[in-house]
């Protein structure tokens, strides 16, 4: 039970006869998103993972300022946990059968200022190798918006002196998963618990559960088919950039179905595939299918 103390006395006196104050509050609004798009402050990341394994030594991270203003970013390496949700939370401590890849890797810059347009390479390089044990580490860089300082000599906006306020400055920023893999490594990943819903508006949405084994995670993209009685198949769904982390054995996942003139939810089967990205021929990781029975 958390319990407040409620201060009553003013034995300064600095309190007395105080007729407003402005709190400066910073929320950190940490996006926790590994795709190569516009994330919050218009900056765009590519790639949108890091993988060492095999020779691979070093690698480059384009940064790009999509905006029509000036942009700072702070770059670190923080260390985060998925939950079976596939949601993230940080933490400092690594979870059992977890191992973090920032003591092996170096960076530089570790800050950047873009302008409008304008691009910037981040250098990554692998090293302390022969520290390697066998199995998959994984850490996040954590691109950071700087807040803009009010620039000197600019005049401030004068307070209401007889209100209480609060100013929230939002910092926004965008991760991508690190991973270096080392000696024998593998993983399968199957699909189960299938269930097709109707929410709003007769919306369908299809919920799944990933189970993975193996020591090493597995990334892809997911499509989704109706296929009817009469054998007709629609693309109904489509998810990229699907993850599912060392050391989690589950995920639980589920995703709005497209509400297409044609396609009966009621009947028929949704046929479920997830792929490894590739651009010459992504590879099948697993499939399912649900025979739909409403």
């Amino acid at each position: 039970m958390n319990r407040y103390r409620k201060k009553t006395t003013d034995p300064s006196g600095l309190l007395h006869g105080l007729k407003s104050a402005v709190i400066f509050i910073t929320a950190a609004l940490a996006l926790m998103y590994a795709y190569p798009a516009s994330a919050q402050g218009d900056l765009m990341i590519t790639p949108r993972r890091i993988v060492f394994e095999g020779n691979k030594r070093t690698v480059d991270i384009n940064l790009a300022n999509t905006g029509n203003d000036s942009a700072s970013y702070a770059i670190s390496l923080v260390q985060i946990r998925m939950l079976e949700n596939g949601g993230f939370e940080t933490i400092t401590e690594p979870d059992p059968g977890q191992m973090f890849a920032d003591r092996f890797v170096r960076f530089f810059p570790r800050s950047v200022t873009l302008g409008p347009n304008e691009a910037q390479v981040v250098k990554v390089q692998l090293y302390r190798t022969s520290e390697l044990q066998t199995g998959e580490y994984r850490s996040h860089f954590y691109f950071r918006a700087v807040p803009k300082k009010q620039a000197l000599g600019e005049p401030e906006t004068p307070a209401d002196t007889s209100t209480f306020s609060v100013r929230l400055t939002p910092i926004f920023g965008i991760t991508i998963p690190v991973i270096i893999r080392n000696g024998e490594t593998s993983a399968s990943v199957s699909l189960s618990d299938l269930a097709l819903t109707m929410g709003n508006n007769n919306q369908p949405r299809l919920s799944f559960v990933f189970n993975r084994t193996g020591n090493m995670s597995v990334y892809g993209d997911i499509s989704v088919d109706h296929i009817s009685d009469k054998g007709t198949v629609t693309s109904v769904g489509i998810a990229n950039g699907v993850a599912v982390y060392t050391p989690n054995s589950i995920r639980k996942f589920q995703m709005d179905l497209d509400n297409q003139h044609g396609v009966d939810y009621s009947k028929g089967t949704l046929r479920v595939i997830y792929s490894a990205s590739s651009d010459v021929k992504p590879a099948r990781l697993a499939e399912a299918e649900l025979a739909i029975q409403r």
